[in-house]
C-alpha cells in the first residue's frame, strides 16, 4: 500500500510472493476450501500478521492467486494471446499435451475456484466468470480472423471443448486427454472455414 514505508514494502513484496507461491501449491494439491490461512502462513513461511496485512480475507488471497496465474501465463487461456503462433494453432494449442515435467493435471483453476465458491455473486466466482468470458472473447477474435462462419457460436463450442477436456483430464489423471477434444476442434474449424472460391 502507498502508506507503507519503503523498507517494509521491499520486505512485503518478498512475503507476498512467498504467500502466493505457498497458496498456489496448497490450492493445487489439496483444494482451496481445504486450505486454511494458517497453513498458508506456515508454508510461506510468514507470520499470520504478515499474511493478513497482504490479504485481509481468504477471498482476497484466492483472487490474487488467480490473478497471478493469469498474469504469468500459467493458464489455458494464455496461449490465445501469443502473436508468434498462427490463429488456428493458438486455438488448437488449448488441447496440447502438457510438457513432460509439468505439474499433475489440475484442470482449469478458474473453474475449480468457481466450484469452490459457488455463490455467483462472490468475488472469487465473479473473477473466475470474467476470465472464462475473456477466454471466449479471445477465441471469437481468432475464429473471426480466420474468416469462420458464425464465429460467436463456434467460439463457445471450442471453449466448451477446452474446458471439458481440462476437467476430464484432471478427473481421469490423463494429461493427454485433450487429444480427443483437439480432434473435435479440428472438425469444427474445418466445417466453419470460409468456402473457397470456385
Amino acid at each position: 500500500m502507498s502508506t507503507v514505508t519503503t523498507a517494509p514494502r521491499r520486505q512485503g513484496r518478498g512475503g507476498r510472493e512467498r504467500i502466493l507461491a505457498a497458496a498456489a501449491h496448497l490450492f493445487a494439491t489439496q483444494g482451496i476450501n481445504a486450505t486454511g490461512m494458517e497453513q498458508v502462513a506456515e508454508q510461506a513461511p510468514v507470520s499470520k500478521r504478515t499474511l493478513y496485512a497482504h490479504f485481509r480475507t481468504k477471498s482476497d488471497l484466492v483472487i490474487a492467486h488467480l490473478q497471478d496465474l493469469a498474469s504469468t501465463g500459467l493458464t489455458l487461456e494464455s496461449v490465445l494471446t501469443r502473436e508468434d503462433i498462427p490463429a488456428r494453432e493458438r486455438i488448437l494449442a488449448l488441447f496440447a499435451l502438457p510438457a513432460a515435467d509439468a505439474a499433475p493435471v489440475r484442470g482449469c483453476p478458474f473453474i475449480d475456484a468457481a466450484a469452490e465458491f459457488p455463490d455467483p455473486d462472490s468475488a472469487v466466482h465473479t473473477y473466475a466468470r470474467e476470465q472464462k468470458l475473456l477466454m471466449v472473447r479471445l477465441v471469437t477474435a481468432l475464429v473471426t480472423e480466420l474468416g469462420c462462419r458464425e464465429p460467436a457460436a463456434l467460439a463457445e463450442q471450442l471453449v466448451t471443448l477446452a474446458d471439458g477436456a481440462a476437467s476430464r483430464a484432471m478427473v481421469l489423471g490423463d494429461p493427454d486427454y485433450g487429444r480427443h477434444a483437439r480432434a473435435a476442434a479440428q472438425i469444427l474449424l474445418d466445417n466453419a472455414a470460409p468456402a473457397t472460391a470456385g
